[in-house]
């Protein structure tokens, strides 16, 4: 197969996939030189050296075959999915992240409920919601965890949802009724058709295991997880849910790239911060954004100094008197 390799680095589904396959052609061509004829390369002459020389380029040249099925793999899907729910429609697509934070058990749990809160609200979107990626605690909330939501303007609602969520309420292991405070962050990133940087292959540490969870052979015998690693600046994606190595592996070669994105653009951001006039804030994961009452039946929202009633209904996914009067907040804040 001749591919483009300029091209498909360019594509963040194909960019580490296309530098293994640069990679391998250098090797290969590095290993040709050593079956020069006797009179050029005056190191041929060797049979047995012949023969390694030949299964090293046998080894090389399955692993080609291999990287370009993937590759060829990884590019018809845009062509069969096209006459599919995505036809014709105005769809984006986000990376949802949760994690918990302070309050140990607590903090997980209220992790969980945040990702169950979006998941609703999804649902009342119609949005297509895709779990990547679930560390669970011992009481089955999310120590962390990846979602993909597909739909209609969904980075335009779900944008100012990034920051630090807190929840006061009283534990239900707590004995002398006390509130306790915990926390959870929260990470919307944009997947972004085209991306205007390239990711250096060498850059990448990839691993493998076995998926957790529920049931199944294959959870159990074959490593399907993957985690990549970008070692520049230690930011790590981890996907577990797909039916494959190679679908895990693609999924999280999508979600370190708009990480990186994220990354790039925040730090952008930084540097003018101080000229920026929207009240919504930075978009900073670090930024405590909201906090959860639940013994006062009260959201409050600290960028818009604004709060709701009806916990339980928001934690059902009612949010959209939050998501409409924050729209109203940014004050015109423009897409990117």
């Amino acid at each position: 197969m001749n591919f483009n390799l300029d091209e498909l680095k360019k594509d963040h589904r194909t960019s580490y996939l296309a530098g293994m396959l640069e990679q391998l052609g250098r090797k290969e061509a590095e290993v040709r030189e050593m079956l020069a004829p006797p009179g050029e390369a005056g190191r041929a002459g060797d049979e047995t050296l012949r023969h390694l020389v030949e299964a090293e380029l046998k080894e090389i040249q399955e692993q080609k075959e291999e990287l370009e099925k993937q590759i060829q793999d990884i590019l018809g899907k845009p062509a069969r999915n096209a006459s599919h729910s995505d036809a014709g429609g105005d769809k984006e697509a986000i990376i949802l992240e949760v994690r918990a934070g302070a309050g140990g058990d607590e903090a997980s749990l209220f992790a969980w409920e945040l990702a169950h809160m979006y998941e609703k609200f999804a649902e009342h979107e119609s949005w297509q919601w895709k779990t990547n990626y679930e560390q669970k605690s011992d009481l089955n909330g999310y120590k962390e965890a990846s979602f993909e939501i597909k739909g209609k303007d969904v980075y335009k609602i779900m944008r100012y949802e990034t920051g630090v969520h807190r929840v006061q309420r009283i534990p239900a292991t707590e004995k002398n009724g006390r509130v306790h405070t915990s926390t959870a962050s929260v990470a919307v990133l944009p997947i972004k058709r085209k991306v205007n940087f390239e990711i250096n292959p060498t850059e990448i540490e990839m691993e493998y295991s076995r998926s957790g969870g529920k049931g199944g052979q294959n959870v159990n015998k074959v490593e399907t997880a993957v985690r990549l690693i970008h070692k520049p600046t230690g930011t790590d994606v981890r996907s577990s849910n797909q039916r494959s190595q190679l679908a895990n592996r693609e999924k999280a070669m999508i979600i370190l790239t708009a990480k990186l994105a994220a990354l790039k653009e925040e730090e952008e951001a930084k540097k003018y911060a101080g000229v920026r006039k929207d009240q919504i804030g930075t978009g900073d994961r670090s930024e405590k954004i909201r906090t959860y009452n639940f013994p006062q039946d009260r959201v409050t929202d600290h960028r818009i100094k604004k709060s709701w009633h009806n916990l339980p209904k928001i934690m059902d996914g009612g949010m959209d008197d939050i998501i409409a009067d924050i729209q109203s907040g940014a004050m015109g804040d423009e897409d990117e």
